[in-house]
């Protein structure tokens, strides 16, 4: 008779492999953990070095969004379905018209039927329209908000804001107005005045503003420097 006698297998515990795999665990973590620091450590020199400029970034962005923010707000009490015309548009519609008639009484306008803009015949031929972006409200934003990221001194800022606005608000009413006397006369020309030629009469009047006001009225130049 044979006998057969079973001999279980013990696994062993090698607490030297354990204690390797924590330290290596371990190890990782602080790597991780230093590099982290590293990161905290290099952003906080490079905001501490370029505080000025953040400064404007962060006071830009907010008045940026706020601004933008209420002005789309103001426009959700339009219904466009039924091609309402927002009150700053139409005020740009009739204000140019009435420059037009400056220089011809064969001028006119109607509102579109089709979508919420207004329509500018000269000479009975239809030249142009104006639609919601046509009314610089966008361009009296970015003008603000640049301004207001500059700023120094709340009165002297706001009366800034409001004399650029009102400066914009007039050179608009003149582009429109020349750019459909334009369009009449050199119809081929319509890209190039339509994009390039009157936006940059827009935009260099607004950067120029800018600078004017940061080198010559925020103050701003002077704060920094007595820092």
């Amino acid at each position: 008779m044979v006998s057969f006698s079973i001999i279980p297998e013990i696994t062993g515990f090698n607490s030297s492999n354990v204690i390797t795999f924590f330290l290596q665990k371990y190890l990782f973590f602080l790597i991780k953990k230093s590099i982290f620091l590293l990161k905290i450590y290099t952003l906080k020199n490079i905001v501490s070095q370029n505080k000025p400029f953040f400064k404007f970034l962060i006071k830009f962005l907010l008045f940026y969004i706020v601004l933008t923010f209420i002005y789309k707000v103001f426009l959700f009490q339009y219904n466009v379905e039924k091609n309402e015309i927002d009150f700053f548009t139409e005020q740009v519609a009739n204000q140019t018209f009435e420059f037009m008639k400056i220089f011809s009484n064969e001028v006119r306008t109607a509102d579109n039927l089709r979508e919420p803009s207004v329509n500018f015949y000269y000479k009975e031929r239809l030249i142009s329209r104006i639609i919601e972006g046509c009314n610089a409200i966008s361009v009296m934003i970015l003008f603000a908000s640049f301004v207001f990221a500059f700023s120094s001194h709340w009165k002297k800022t706001i009366l800034y804001i409001t004399l650029g606005i009102f400066i914009i608000h007039v050179l608009n009413v003149v582009r429109i107005g020349l750019l459909t006397f334009a369009l009449y006369y050199c119809p081929s020309q319509k890209e190039l005045l339509h994009d390039i030629v009157f936006p940059l009469f827009i935009y260099g009047v607004v950067f120029v503003l800018w600078i004017l006001w940061v080198t010559k009225f925020s103050g701003y130049g002077k704060t920094t420097s007595a820092k």
